[in-house]
């Protein structure tokens, strides 16, 4: 291009784009985070299933979102009634005189493909080691071709929420708790593993086989969520510092209040609980990361550690709900707290993002919080209705589960004729 014809204006849209581009590669890099977590916190024997899993879910849910999910997400909604996108098919797109209309447009779908890849993504870690490949591949197409598109249509695409004012700046409710609801149905629908309760209903330990790979998961989905909510700006511009402080002291929060909230329970700091504390804190903030103050951002992490604690221990111990990575308490319910603390603590006037502050902590009143919970409920209405019709729709017709015999040798030879640590020995000496 003649440097003669670089505008400000046209070297900010480049910038816009560069940006947005290094944003979606970084959330990428968040696909092998969840491998390492989920493998890490499961089996060996699963290993290589689980590893399969992560790979497709983003290969399939690539293609159908390609193909259809980012047109209901984006696409014009007029003859759908605002239900969702009905033009884009194909993504034909004309380029302006310096082609800046046609590489934004595929800017935005490289980058919403990644967000879209990882609501599929966080179900696997609720349905692992019991689940059918075949069942999971037609799942995770199902949920980018259609669960995750509408709901995205609503907040982000122009529809009915975001009309109504609901702020998920970066994804607690539209990636998160959709993924986390529809892990919840999976795991019901599902049942426990086999030998996770007792016949007193009291549950069993089943740890994972590999903590350094569950660590360096946390690490790798920390480094992406850098790029999951400054890059959610979709611009290059000084925002993004902020943006990125706040999630790393959401992060830090829930990590150090899982930590110590482990400490007090169970006696010793557990690893496994602490973990879960950062990707919880993560999740929280990813609404609010663009309109609180970094104090607040501390707040809401620090609040989502104990409750990823909680919840783990109320869904395995109360509701008897098998999720071997705790993805429903960091993803759904840290998502649905992030999403309402948006309501609670925006202070736009303060940041100089908005005219007035909307939260109600901050004087803007009880609307903004409303609009929140609205949206909230609906992702739950949505998501986990949704899926626990297509789970019980995959179980009716090619069947969901895992044959006990299967289950019991392992997904990793009876799915996939693999095994992840062939030949591999561990010797214990006295």
């Amino acid at each position: 291009m003649n440097p003669e014809t670089m505008t400000p204006e046209l070297v900010q849209y480049n910038l816009n784009v560069v940006w947005t581009l290094i944003g979606g590669i970084l959330v990428f890099t968040m696909q092998a985070g969840f491998a390492m977590v989920e493998t890490g916190l499961t089996r060996a024997k699963n290993a290589a299933n689980i590893m399969m899993k992560n790979t497709f879910d983003f290969v399939m849910g690539s293609i159908a979102f390609f193909l259809v999910g980012y047109a209901l997400m984006f696409g014009n909604d007029a003859a759908s009634g605002g239900f969702c996108g009905l033009t884009g098919f194909g993504m034909t797109f004309t380029p302006d005189e310096h082609g800046m209309s046609e590489s934004w447009d595929w800017t935005l779908m490289f980058f919403q493909t990644m967000f879209a890849a990882t609501a599929a993504t966080i179900v696997s870690g609720a349905v692992a080691e019991r689940t059918k490949f075949t069942a999971y591949l037609v799942y995770s197409v199902l949920i980018s071709l259609l669960i995750y598109p509408i709901y995205g249509h609503w907040a982000w695409g122009g529809g009915w929420l975001s009309e109504l004012g609901f702020i998920d700046f970066a994804g607690s409710t539209v990636v998160h708790s959709v993924g986390g609801w529809i892990a919840l149905a999976g795991a019901i629908m599902l049942g426990p593993r086999i030998g996770k309760y007792r016949p007193d209903g009291k549950p069993v330990a089943i740890p994972g086989h590999n903590m350094v790979f569950a660590t360096l998961g946390v690490f790798l989905l920390w480094i992406g969520w850098f790029g999951f909510n400054p890059a959610s700006t979709v611009a290059g511009n000084g925002s993004i510092s902020r943006i990125a402080m706040t999630t790393n002291l959401g992060a830090a929060g829930g990590a150090a209040t899982a930590m110590i909230t482990s400490w007090i329970l169970f006696k010793k700091p557990d690893l496994s609980m602490s973990l879960n504390g950062a990707l919880a804190g993560l999740v929280a903030i990813t609404a609010p990361c663009n309109n609180v103050t970094l104090p607040a951002a501390l707040l809401i992490g620090l609040i989502s550690g104990v409750l990823v604690v909680g919840s783990c221990l109320f869904i395995e111990r109360i509701l008897k709900v098998d999720d071997p990575c705790g993805a429903v308490s960091v993803h759904c319910v840290n998502g649905v707290w992030g999403t309402i603390a948006t309501g609670l603590f925006g202070a736009e006037a303060i940041l100089g993002t908005g005219e007035a502050n909307t939260g109600l902590f901050y004087g803007g009143g009880w609307h903004q919080t409303l609009v929140q919970l609205a949206g909230a409920g609906t992702a739950c209405v949505w998501a986990f209705g949704l899926g626990l019709l297509m789970f019980y729709a995959i179980k009716k017709t090619i069947g969901l589960r895992a044959s006990r015999e299967d289950e019991l040798k392992g997904m990793d030879l009876a799915e996939h004729n693999n095994d992840a640590y062939a030949g591999f020995q561990i010797f214990v000496t006295e």
